[in-house]
């Protein structure tokens, strides 16, 4: 390989390397998003299901476990 081939080769893989770590990037934080959309909805669903329209709940760590059993079996 000549001087001028080597430096195209490296360019090639620098380039390569960015547009991965760009990518990369790009798709953690979708993924941060998708997660922290999905813990509200979650959040959302108990405080609708333990309100009933109400303003205020009283809930505790009977609802919580309940739900963790119940999500267990279906895993």
């Amino acid at each position: 390989m000549n001087t001028k081939e080597v430096i195209n080769i490296e360019k090639l893989v620098y380039s390569i390397q960015e547009t991965n770590h760009y990518f990369l990037n790009q798709a953690q934080k979708q993924v941060n998003t998708a997660l922290t959309l999905r813990n509200w909805v979650i959040g959302f669903y108990i405080l609708e299901y333990e309100q009933h329209g109400e303003d205020r709940a009283a809930y505790g760590q009977r609802l919580y476990k309940e739900i963790v059993v119940k999500l267990k079996k279906v895993a």
